[in-house]
């Protein structure tokens, strides 16, 4: 069998200020490859191409590879080059030749100017290049919005199931485990959406409840007879496109009745819990004290509105100045995304002193400069090898960075954007996160599968931002239906 494989994915942000450019896709991450430098690049890794290659192997597949561009979450990437990648990739399936399957990394979250719908018109795409009977299967990022045109251009999509997103290489198994089933069982898939009037809250981290029984619930569905595999999409909220919420998607084996009737059981089951799905999230401020009467340490506070994996500056400065104002000791935040501080930095030199203004640079909305007297602790070209289990087997770059400290807090400044996923990069700059006593953590939920075997203590919290709801700052245009909570429902 020959299969081609490739990747488009990005998770848009309409509100944000943070563009997206050519260099997004060239110089962030892995950068923009083709052909057999993909395969070189994730072969081994816990990503959606190393499981596509251990699918191929498992198998028998020939995999072809096309493109792969993966820009960090940002604003909606602009049309022409939006046209390029896609052209590239297509080109590359055409020279292919004659093909059996194509397995395509997805985000499910993305927009491009005048697209909002950027998976539906990516799925459309290639449908139209390889034909009505050549199988394409995806896979989708939890944080979806899944729209009609995308199921009814692809054969199968296939979710992640853990957030923390874990199962990267697990859910791309599972897309050649489906195709090998359609091309030599006669497997002929058939699937629904459902679509929830619902904007899923942050309580949706897989390993704890209620979100762990939303899992469970699926898995229950896809035992069942005729069922091939399921998914829930709890939709990426700072989007203003009309496909905006969160849904679920159920493929049988030939039976579109069947797959409506467990797609719409499954919809109702979550819709019926839509406040479960919602948690408050106070300021750092506000649970501090909290924090200080359970005494539960190291205690880490996660910013989800400056989360910069969710498309943010990473520059605000909130947390930062609760840490200075309550005098805390052993206090760290990861990271300050602050490349002009950086730069300062780097030319005082390992050893300085200095006055530097930290953060809130990139927008009023992320909060004012915080002025510190801070010592230069080290510096670093930003490179280092993820732990894992997310990314495990990849390298990583933050670009030039900088570890500062004023008295017990201390604060990694780097330039790239990039929540922590593990504690490998502050190791690299001597900083170990586990001798800290309170971290403040800009990442909504993918630090747990670094962090959270060893903390004490956890909070959600939210910190002025681009992507706080409470300043008023976002407004959405064109929902196509009602959603909760946005709503009365």
């Amino acid at each position: 069998m020959r299969v081609v494989t490739g990747t488009i994915c990005h998770e848009t942000s309409t509100f944000t200020p943070v563009a997206t450019t050519w260099e997004s896709y060239r110089d962030e991450h892995f950068g923009y490859l083709r052909g057999e430098e993909i395969l070189d690049k994730f072969r081994g890794t816990n990503t959606p191409i190393g499981g596509f290659l251990d699918g191929a192997e498992k198998h028998g597949f020939e995999l072809i590879p096309t493109v792969y561009a993966n820009a960090h979450p940002s604003g909606p990437t602009p049309r022409h080059i939006f046209d390029t990648i896609l052209g590239d990739m297509v080109a590359r399936i055409a020279a292919a030749g004659e093909i059996d399957g194509v397995l395509l990394e997805l985000h499910g979250a993305m927009v491009a100017q005048g697209i909002d719908d950027g998976e539906g018109h990516i799925l459309s795409t290639v449908r139209e290049s390889v034909g009505p009977d050549v199988p394409i299967l995806a896979q989708l990022d939890i944080h979806s919005n899944v729209s009609h045109r995308m199921v009814e251009m692809a054969d199968v999509l296939i979710g992640r199931e853990t957030y923390p997103e874990i199962d990267q290489a697990a859910r791309s198994r599972e897309c050649a485990d489906v195709l090998a089933r359609i091309r030599r069982a006669g497997v002929r898939p058939t699937m629904a959406l459902h679509q929830i009037p619902l904007i899923w809250g942050v309580n949706q981290v897989t390993a704890h409840s209620p979100m762990r029984e939303a899992i469970a619930e699926l898995h229950r569905i896809e035992a069942q007879p005729g069922v091939i595999c399921g998914s829930i999409a709890t939709c990426y909220p700072l989007a203003d496109i009309p496909d905006l919420g969160a849904s679920v998607y159920v493929v049988t084996d030939d039976n579109q009745t069947l797959a409506q009737q467990y797609a719409d059981e499954l919809g109702e089951w979550i819709w019926e819990r839509r406040a479960d799905w919602h948690i408050p999230m106070p300021s750092t401020r506000e649970v501090l004290v909290e924090a200080e009467s359970q005494g539960q340490y190291p205690v880490m506070f996660a910013d989800r509105n400056d989360n910069t994996g969710g498309g943010t500056p990473g520059d605000s400065t909130g947390m930062l100045r609760t840490f200075i104002d309550a005098g805390l000791e052993d206090a760290c935040i990861l990271y300050m995304v602050d490349p002009e501080a950086v730069e300062v930095c780097k030319q005082a030199g390992v050893g300085a002193q200095l006055t530097l203004d930290v953060g809130g640079k990139s927008s009023p909305l992320q909060g004012k400069p915080v002025t510190m007297s801070v010592e230069v602790a080290a510096l670093s070209d930003g490179r280092f090898r993820y732990d894992g289990p997310m990314k495990a087997g990849l390298e990583g770059d933050m670009g030039q960075s900088a570890y500062i400290r004023q008295g017990g807090i201390h604060v990694l400044l780097v330039t790239e954007r990039e929540q922590p996923f593990d504690t490998a990069f502050a190791r690299t700059l001597g900083l170990d996160p586990r001798k800290m006593r309170y971290l403040g953590i800009k990442s909504t939920a993918h630090f747990r599968q670094g962090f959270e075997s060893w903390a004490g203590a956890i909070y959600v919290v939210s910190e002025p931002s681009v992507h706080d709801p409470a300043g008023g700052d976002i407004q959405f245009s064109k929902q196509s239906r009602k959603l909760y909570p946005f709503h009365d429902m």
